[in-house]
């Protein structure tokens, strides 16, 4: 059946080269997902909280399904399944797996599972790091594999003509990989190295009873019984919680403080610089993580609105019109869509907008409800001006022009 098909089909000749023809299996980095994960999820509070806010911001707007016509059908099967994709998961935690996998990975892997009747019956969000692409010689990859530890792995097969598969893969762009999305951590990696490292500095300054360095002199040496007892007495003494207690010296020995060196004092600079850095990769104003010196935007409500219009919103839609193009063949073209109007911080900027709409005096009815959303009216293309609101073209006709004067 395939076979038959490959002789109708155009191929580009680029795909046909040796990066796509090799046919053999091209294995997605788990230790360095395990990584951004680890050294970046898990414990760098920016990263976490970055990821967790678009991803959250993402989930929390709604999604509908509508008819070919674009008619809203809150009944459908394709509406009920993304209310419900599967017995574990909401709509929202699926799109909050989906956008977290794909900020953190820059790759997400939806797998629909099929019912006998060859209707979708669920909708899973597997994880990146398990995930591996076989190439087809296409450009398309041919096949999918799934595996868990020393399980046996699972394969998912891909209709080389038409690209079909029970995978769905969403990833970023990667100038240096055709198979796999880069991660935003990648290219933040230096700034969360830098976070961690200035992070444990501070930890261990605070292990240390945040006391500064300082030395232990003496003009005597010191027996072997005495040094053991300073030394065990020193370590006794460190740490957060022994803060404060005196030290007992003998023999001469005295503690001369030193000052703050340079270096811890641009420690706190060095974390907040960092931690701009890491919300610039991840797309989030550093005013919503409460970053400071971040002076891009005059309040929270300006950082709100760029986050949703420069991050979330493309975010979402990018993820909807991948489901579409996956799902709809199983639907009858039915589609899914965003309701963008329930999104608070750019409802406050439509109502600007409508505002200034129904205040302008050059706009027919149906330019402002086309702004508005709404479609047009019979007779909603014509201006109307002064306070009777009267047509225009009234007012150019039977009155009296510049420098005219009337009888009375």
């Amino acid at each position: 059946m395939f076979g038959i098909g490959k002789l109708f089909r155009k191929a580009s000749k680029t795909t046909e080269s040796g990066g796509f023809a090799n046919n053999r299996p091209v294995w997605n980095m788990g230790r360095k997902f395990k990584s951004y994960a680890d050294e970046g999820f898990e414990k760098n509070v920016v990263v976490y909280r970055g990821i967790d806010k678009t991803a959250k911001a993402v989930a929390s707007i709604p999604i509908y399904a509508k008819s070919v016509r674009g008619k809203r059908d809150d009944k459908s099967d394709l509406a009920k399944l993304i209310q419900k994709p599967n017995l574990m998961q909401t709509g929202s935690d699926l799109m909050e797996q989906i956008a977290g996998f794909y900020m953190l990975a820059g790759n997400s892997y939806l797998e629909k599972t099929m019912l006998s009747d060859s209707r979708v019956g669920e909708l899973y969000c597997l994880r990146p790091d398990r995930m591996s692409i076989k190439p087809g010689s296409t450009g398309i990859p041919k096949t999918y594999q799934f595996a868990v530890a020393n399980e046996e792995p699972v394969f998912f097969p891909v209709d080389e003509i038409r690209g079909y598969s029970d995978i769905l893969h969403m990833k970023q762009f990667n100038p240096t990989n055709d198979w796999y999305g880069l991660s935003p951590l990648s290219a933040g990696a230096f700034a969360v190295d830098q976070h961690n490292e200035t992070m444990q500095a501070m930890q261990s300054m605070l292990a240390n009873g945040m006391v500064p360095s300082g030395a232990l002199k003496t003009n005597e040496e010191l027996s072997d019984p005495a040094y053991k007892r300073l030394k065990e007495q020193m370590q006794e003494k460190s740490g957060s919680r022994n803060s404060g207690k005196t030290l007992l010296l003998e023999n001469g020995v005295t503690w001369e403080q030193m000052g703050v060196s340079p270096d811890n004092m641009m420690m706190i600079e060095t974390k907040y610089s960092s931690a701009r850095d890491i919300a610039l990769a991840l797309g989030v104003p550093p005013l919503l993580l409460n970053i400071p010196g971040d002076a891009t935007y005059s309040n929270y409500k300006e950082a709100r609105l760029a986050h949703y219009e420069e991050t979330v919103i493309p975010l979402a839609e990018y993820i909807i019109d991948s489901m579409n193009r996956w799902l709809a063949p199983y639907f009858g073209g039915q589609t899914l869509a965003l309701d963008l109007d329930r999104i608070p911080a750019i409802y406050e900027k439509r109502l600007t907008l409508w505002d200034m709409a129904n205040k302008s005096n050059d706009l027919t009815i149906n330019e402002r409800r086309k702004i508005k959303g709404y479609p047009p009216v019979e007779g909603g293309d014509t201006v109307f001006v002064g306070s009777g609101q009267v047509p225009i073209s009234f007012a150019d006709d039977g009155l009296p022009g510049e420098g005219e004067v009337t009888e009375e």
